[in-house]
């Protein structure tokens, strides 16, 4: 039964819990992290661990991509991002990191930001950073936005992406554009010979009909980083990741059931900075997660320390600052693998799930999924 609480005479809203309000029991039964697997395969694409970057330039560059694939991972580049207007990127992102040393004014990078995003896209750019990624022999995965995902869409396939990633802040089975046609999920995934990634959402209702379109996985969530996304304080919207998955996980059980057997992927996007937090999601239900923020402190990621999301570069309403993370002092092999002398749960990221299933007595990441949580009171 549902947790409502009265706001007001009349006004009822559902009790939520983020990561951090919850917590893992233990089992009765322990083994060796050894024996424990943290593989998971979308469509005909199996990956090592549970790992998709969140799709910024802050983190991802057609080397961090290849990186990320050669490690186990999935690198996803934003097609409507900078390798996809500027011949010169390390210059665009030289004016980024100017900006943030010159100015203490937030907004000051934010506007450089939407500068650079205002010279128009060039598919020949976006098709060299994906031809890197392709020859490398990883998968190569790429996001558009719901608005451009039509347009876009041919010449990337034509340019050889395998994954494909339609995510907005929030998205819906059909975005409606006044002045034009409608981008109808259905139809267009039907349309595709490629998996497709859609999101984010944050309920059972909307998770569910996402994956009545076809979609191979849904993502959960909108890129949540404390101190860089503001989409709360922008737009009053929020979604507390741990009912969010747990919801998106139901509606995934219940698709399973509705079909007959299809399967699709729910990845958790929002909120998950720490080790803990990766296995928390896991064990919400989710099957992956979409990191950003954490991989910006690797010596790879493009940002040089930075971190912001793709919504910080919209023209008019932009929902992300442009953060400094931390110092860039590993590499992503460390950052994800160890070992580590840290104790905060940043490093080693991938290590202490395997050490958290382990400890829980689970060997694969679906029967994690079934492990016993709790409430902090």
């Amino acid at each position: 039964m549902r947790d409502l609480v009265e706001i007001g005479m009349g006004r009822t809203a559902r009790r939520a819990y983020e990561l951090d309000d919850i917590e893992i029991i233990p089992s009765r039964r322990t083994r060796s992290s050894k024996d424990v697997s943290t593989t998971w395969q979308i469509d005909a694409y199996r990956f090592d661990i549970p790992l998709i970057t969140h799709p910024t330039d802050a983190i991802v560059s057609p080397g961090t991509a290849v990186a990320v694939g050669e490690l186990g991972g999935l690198g996803v580049l934003n097609a409507e991002g900078l390798w996809a207007r500027h011949g010169d990127v390390d210059e665009a992102l030289f004016r980024l990191v100017q900006a943030t040393e010159d100015s203490e004014d937030p907004a000051a990078a934010v506007k450089v930001l939407q500068e650079l995003h205002a010279a128009p896209l060039r598919m020949d750019l976006i098709a060299e950073a994906i031809k890197q990624v392709r020859e490398s022999g990883v998968t190569v995965a790429v996001r558009v936005s719901p608005q451009r995902a039509a347009e876009l869409t041919p010449d990337l396939l034509a340019a050889g992406v395998e994954i494909l990633v339609v995510q907005g802040t929030i998205i819906s089975a059909e975005h409606v554009s006044r002045g034009g046609e409608p981008l109808n999920l259905k139809s267009f995934i039907a349309d595709l010979d490629i998996p497709v990634i859609a999101g984010g959402v944050g309920d059972y209702r909307t998770a569910m009909h996402l994956m009545r379109t076809g979609a191979a996985g849904v993502i959960v969530g909108y890129g949540y980083a404390p101190g860089v996304t503001t989409t709360d304080s922008v737009l009053g919207i929020g979604v507390p990741m741990a009912t969010a998955i747990a919801d998106a996980a139901a509606a995934r059980r219940d698709y399973l059931d509705e079909t007959g057997g299809r399967y699709v992927h729910v990845i958790a996007d929002g909120g998950v900075t720490t080790s803990g937090d990766v296995a928390k999601s896991i064990a919400c239900g989710a099957d992956a997660v979409m990191l950003g923020e954490p991989l910006a402190a690797a010596t790879e990621a493009p940002g040089q320390g930075l971190y912001w999301t793709a919504a910080s570069a919209h023209p008019s309403v932009p929902r992300s600052l442009v953060a400094e993370a931390v110092d860039q002092e590993l590499d992503l092999r460390k950052l994800l693998f160890g070992p580590s002398a840290d104790p905060r749960g940043v490093t080693n990221l991938f290590g202490a799930l395997k050490r958290a299933m382990a400890k829980t007595g689970y060997s694969d990441l679906k029967e994690f999924q079934k492990v016993g949580l709790t409430i902090r009171g």
